[in-house]
């Protein structure tokens, strides 16, 4: 059974949402409480192990749904791991790419 944990915080005017652990089918719905309407999403990979195609389809929902309620998405800190299945898919294309979380 895999582990995901979520933490939701401000930083500025962003929302921050930092992730633990490995998003695969029983983990991505969990990404969807993440999305504020409006304003700035920031989503920190940095403590994500592992991408399944089910979590790379829920990223892909939530920028979907993100562009939908004009809420400016990026992501930051994406592992090379991470960062390889997201690129050989191409679903790192879809994403603005922030430097990281600055507190």
């Amino acid at each position: 059974m895999s582990s995901f944990e979520m933490s939701l915080g401000r930083v500025g005017d962003a929302t921050t949402a930092i992730l633990v652990g490995e998003i695969d089918s029983g983990s991505a719905h969990q990404l969807f409480a993440v999305l504020v309407p409006g304003g700035q999403m920031l989503i920190d990979l940095s403590s994500v192990s592992y991408v399944s195609s089910s979590g790379l389809r829920a990223l892909l929902l939530l920028h979907r749904q993100a562009r939908e309620q004009d809420t400016r998405m990026a992501i930051t800190g994406v592992a090379d791991e991470v960062r390889f299945v997201m690129a050989a898919t191409g679903f790192l294309d879809f994403f603005e790419i922030a430097e990281g979380v600055h507190r």
